[in-house]
């Protein structure tokens, strides 16, 4: 069955409510139809029912009046018929709700379903500029938003209006055109009166909405951030900071309550004005004989029945009005434009020797600022290559390129003779099995981190690879063993086993082609021979790709090649670059030093 997405972009903030017709009524889900046909019947029914109530407690008022046909005898039909009409009133309203529940549920699990896909879908560049808690927010006020929207749009206001219309035709045509008049003139002036007012609110809404999400960013941001916190001893700084946002959010609140007060208060006295005004007219006409009491009582009823939804539309509208901004809010996110799209032809890729070639290629985040400039190199099938070079030279924007965060601006990336460009990014991805420099876990079991290299795959497999990773003895170790929770961005774990978590992860991915990007920059140096033997016999059968800066760990690669400034200036094994005595042998030498001070070095200061 198609479940057919929210209609995004600036059309659907122009259509607004009219955007979530597909999602009521789908092209291809009989289901929904039918409940979304049954809630209708049952809302008509629930109104025809709501219309004879008055009509019904008027003939008792008549019957039991001085006078009246049935003055000594209780009309027990007609109370009977009274208490029905309300049963079937609630009952009808209430079946209604229990239809379209589904409607409203799936309309919010869609909404929230795309809007998820389409920010998993946008360029790491907008991931590295976003803001977590504020995007969270948004999210949720939006979908928030569609549920109040499809509710009480459908089902309160539009059924009220015709309520009020139906209840303007029983006046006209049981007494006078006036009393449909007047009543229409006050529910009109109620309603403009409430869209002005509302309007004008809108700005306080609005600067509630941005001051909670600055505060709700600051918050999270600051708390991510828990131990760099401590470690300047900032505390006092951060609660500044959250309640300065907070502070201006109070201010927002404040204005939007003493605006909504007088918001309140004028349509109360429209409200009594219009109901003074008919009552005053009824009881003229009963006064007059031209009326009876019933007829009094019928025209008080109807006003107090409609009395409360004119003041509940109050509300309604206000939430409305507010749903609709915080929906155009998450359809901006949808408005984000995806900068890395696969092409409407674009296949699988096909992996067959596993060659990776970089072919004259040129790329910059800014276009103003080149990063990398006409490199040119080749993973030959089953070889490992090295790139090495200083800090800035581009080394891990030859990771983000190669799995696709972003395109080259000029040159080719080609798998096997397939241009990567021209591939679906999820089989480049299925491909590729990457060490990060920079580990992220998700809050949740090691063994859920692990499993995430293949999900699906059998305990054994998992606990196979965190043997192979060196990481097996010290989970078996832990109280709860693979159920360890790792916290929030892996916390829990030191820099080095959170490293293995990752290196077990992607031997359990089982990819063709392997992307160390300094895989084992956060371990010791025990630990990292250790890890350096597991990776050698990962890698062994399979094309790798090393991105480092520490050069120990490249020393057995079958090529090495040294970035500068965005361009290989050298390139060779370990021996060779070390004969020739150029950049890459001035960097061993000085890591060397690094790792092993000269021992006259360290007595250089002392008198003999």
């Amino acid at each position: 069955m198609s479940e057919n997405p929210i209609e995004s972009g600036p059309s659907a903030r122009r259509h607004g409510v009219l955007t979530l017709l597909p999602y009521i009524w789908p092209r291809s889900g009989r289901e929904i139809k039918l409940r979304v046909a049954a809630a209708l019947v049952a809302l008509a029914a629930a109104k025809v029912a709501n219309i004879y109530v008055p009509l019904i407690y008027r003939d008792a008022v008549d019957l039991l009046s001085p006078g009246g046909a049935a003055a000594a005898v209780l009309p027990i039909g007609l109370l009977l018929a009274y208490g029905g009409a309300r049963v079937l009133t609630v009952a009808f309203a209430e079946l209604r709700e229990a239809l379209f529940a589904k409607v409203v549920q799936r309309a919010m699990r869609q909404a929230a379903l795309r809007t998820f896909r389409h920010i998993h879908g946008l360029s790491l560049r907008y991931h590295l500029e976003r803001r977590t808690g504020g995007l969270s927010r948004v999210i949720e006020r939006g979908i928030k938003g569609i549920e109040f929207l499809l509710d009480f749009m459908l089902f309160n206001i539009v059924p009220t209006l015709v309520e009020i219309l139906l209840v303007c035709g029983v006046l006209w045509g049981l007494f006078d055109v006036w009393y449909a008049l007047v009543t229409l003139v006050s529910i009109t002036g109620y309603i403009v009166f409430t869209m002005l007012v509302t309007e004008w609110r809108i700005k306080f809404r609005r600067e509630m909405n941005d001051r909670d999400t600055e505060a709700n960013t600051k918050a999270i941001d600051s708390l991510l951030n828990y131990e760099t916190v401590k470690y300047f001893g900032n505390e006092d700084h951060e609660a500044r900071r959250f309640d300065d946002a907070m502070r201006a959010y109070e201010r927002a609140a404040v204005h939007s309550t003493v605006s909504l007060s007088a918001l309140n208060v004028g349509q109360g006295v429209i409200i009594a004005t219009g109901l003074v005004a008919v009552m005053f007219m009824a009881g003229q006409g009963v006064v007059a004989k031209t009326m009876t009491v019933g007829d009094f009582v019928l025209v008080n009823t109807y006003l107090i029945q409609l009395y409360l939804p004119l003041n509940f539309l109050g509300f309604v509208y206000r939430n409305i009005r507010q749903s609709l901004i915080d929906m155009t809010g998450m359809f901006r996110l949808l408005d984000v434009e995806q900068e890395v799209v696969d092409r409407p032809d674009a296949e699988d890729l096909v992996v067959t020797a596993g060659e990776v070639r970089f072919d004259d290629v040129s790329f910059g985040y800014d276009e103003r600022r080149p990063i990398l400039k006409n490199v040119s190199f080749v993973v030959p099938p089953g070889k490992t290559v090295a790139i090495v070079g200083p800090s800035g030279a581009g080394k891990s924007t030859i990771s983000r390129i190669l799995y696709r965060f972003y395109d080259v601006t000029d040159g080719r990336i080609l798998i096997d003779g397939q241009d990567i460009r021209g591939v679906r990014q999820h089989s480049l991805r299925e491909a590729i099995g990457i060490v990060p420099q920079d580990t992220v876990l998700f809050n949740d079991t090691i063994y859920y981190n692990i499993a995430y290299g293949r999900p699906g795959a059998a305990r054994e497999e998992v606990e196979e690879a965190a043997r192979l990773a060196r990481i097996h003895g010290f989970v078996a170790e832990l109280p709860d063993g693979y159920g360890s929770m790792v916290g929030e961005r892996g916390l829990k774990l030191s820099g080095g086993e959170k490293q293995r978590v990752a290196i077990a992860r992607t031997i359990l991915k089982r990819p063709r082609i392997l992307l160390f990007d300094e895989a084992t920059s956060a371990l010791d140096s025990h630990t990292e021979q250790e890890i350096q033997r597991s990776l050698d016999e990962v890698s062994a059968d399979r094309t790798t790709l090393i991105i480092a800066h520490r050069l120990s760990t490249v020393v057995h690669a079958d090529e090495i090649l040294v970035l500068q400034q965005g361009r290989i200036v050298e390139r060779g094994t370990h021996e060779k670059l070390l004969a020739a005595n150029g950049s890459y042998a001035k960097l061993w030498q000085t890591q060397r030093r690094a790792a092993a001070p000269d021992k006259e070095t360290a007595v250089a200061g002392v008198e003999p």
